[in-house]
Order: C-alpha cells, then structure tokens, then sequence
C-alpha cells in the first residue's frame, strides 16, 4: 500500500468502520472455531491495525512481503494474534480461507505469530516485552542502511510491565530514532485481572515523557481520531514517539467487555451468534 498524507474523507472512514465491523466478526469466528485463542485482546485493538493497514499509513506490498523499504509492524502483545491475521488476509498475503485454520495442527496460523512461517509477520513474538527490542533493532537498521521505513510496535498495558521494554524505551530515546513509533494498547486488563490491581503503572503518558519519547493519547476506537495520532506519529522527526490508545478490552461484544475472564477463552459456539449480530 502507498503512503498517503492526507487525512481520511467521509466515505473512506464509513468504508473502514465497516471493515472493523468484518474484522472483529472474523476475530470471533476463527478463535470460537479454533477452540481457543485470544478476542478480546485482539478487538481491543482493532481499530489501531484498520487505521496503520487500511488508511494509507503502513507501506507494504503483500506480493513482496520481504521488500527492503516497506514498513514494519510489530504486535508485541503477539497473544493477540487473531487480529493481526485477520488484517494480513484482508491486505491480501494470504487466502481469507486460511483463518478458520487458526490454532490447527499443520496450521501457519499459530497461537502466536511465527514470522517463519506466514508471509508478512514481521517478528516471532509472545514473550511479552520484546517487540520493542526488536522493532528498536529495525529502526536503527533502517538508519544504517539509508532506509526511510517506518517501524510500528503495537504493545498491551500489562506488557509494559516488563523491565525489557523500557530499555528499549530508554535506548531508542538515547539514539533519537524518529522513525519508531509505540502503540500502547491501553485497555486495563490482563490475564489475573484489572492492571491496576497487579503492577499499578499509575501515570503511562509521565513515564514515556520521563523517558524521552513525545507522547500523544487518543481514544482508541474513535478511528478518524486514530488515524490522525498516527499520521502525525508518522511525521514526526524528533524522536520516538508513544501513542497511549485508550481501548475496551473485548470491544463490540457486550458479554465480552472489560471481563478480563475472557482473556485467554473463546466464545463457545452456543453464544457466537449473539456476539456476530451485535457486530452486524
């Protein structure tokens, strides 16, 4: 997809509302039909991977999934896998048949994402805290190599939990790497419960500031407002920059919002049509 500057029209944001719309229906289908897997972190996050992939902000080209220039998206919360293959076969890398294989024997689509094995997966992740590493590592090879790519890290709230993101936080800051761009998926759960209730992080937007990045926050399901923080982010030349999304953890589905019970469960199929209509 070609990079554009330009802000979304009417018709075109109508167009990707519907598309998160599909998504998150495609979310619920593969995962009830895996059995397993992980929705409502993965439509927590939705409209963040509509905006990058669907609104001129990420630059790829499914044909040539290794082209040295494209950019880079990294899901460190890689649990969240659901959405970003649903996404991967909406961009085109691969048949949209292949997503009721989720979590299969023989399976490219695994319960994390395995960049050796599905074209367009940049990293191998699911240990939690390292996708900024490693999208740190990219954005300065980009330097190195004369590259203008943009580098997007899509990260949980408990993620950042772990001591290893913020020493990339505090390495991409040192090193002024303007073309790495954080996305935190703020949506107040995980696992064992609440976030506040296991490592209060009291105050994201003071602890990115502290060290070094530019931060911006935005309601994380308003998509105009997403696509806009990330078109900026994108621009921005003087450093990194921290995007806090303010998301609902299980996100369109009424049973399934801010139950953190729901973290590691499918939907069972007795109450996956309840869940497909209220996303009609």
């Amino acid at each position: 997809m070609t990079v554009s500057e330009t802000r979304l029209t009417p018709d075109r944001l109508e167009e990707l509302e519907s598309l998160a719309r599909r998504l998150r229906r495609n979310v619920l289908i593969m995962t009830t039909e895996a059995g397993s897997g992980h929705p409502t972190s993965s439509l927590s996050a939705v409209e963040i991977m509509v905006a990058l992939y669907f609104g001129g902000l990420l630059r790829y080209d499914p044909a040539r999934p290794d082209w040295p220039d494209r950019d880079r998206f990294i899901l460190s919360k890689g649990h969240a896998a659901p959405i970003l293959y649903a996404v991967l076969a909406e961009a085109g890398y691969f048949a949209k048949d292949l997503l009721r294989t989720l979590r299969k024997l023989g399976s490219p689509l695994e319960g994390h994402p395995n960049m050796r094995r599905l074209p367009g997966v940049e990293a191998s992740t699911g240990s939690l805290g390292q996708g900024l590493s490693i999208g740190l590592g990219h954005a300065l090879a980009a330097r190195l190599d004369g590259r203008d790519y943009h580098v997007f890290v899509l990260l949980g709230d408990g993620e950042i939990e772990e001591g290893q993101v913020w020493e990339a936080a505090m390495a991409a800051a040192h090193w002024r790497v303007s073309n790495l761009v954080a996305i935190v998926d703020h949506n107040g759960y995980q696992q064992t419960g609440p976030v506040a209730a296991v490592t209060d992080p009291r105050e994201y937007a003071m602890k990115w500031r502290a060290f070094g990045w530019h931060v911006e926050e935005v309601n994380g399901h308003d998509l105009e407002a997403v696509h806009e923080v990330l078109r900026f982010a994108r621009a921005y030349r003087d450093g990194p920059v921290c995007i806090i999304a303010h998301t609902v953890k299980g996100k369109g589905v009424s049973f399934l919002e801010r139950d953190f019970t729901w973290h590691g469960r499918a939907v069972p199929r007795d109450r996956l049509e309840r869940a497909l209509e209220e996303l009609a």
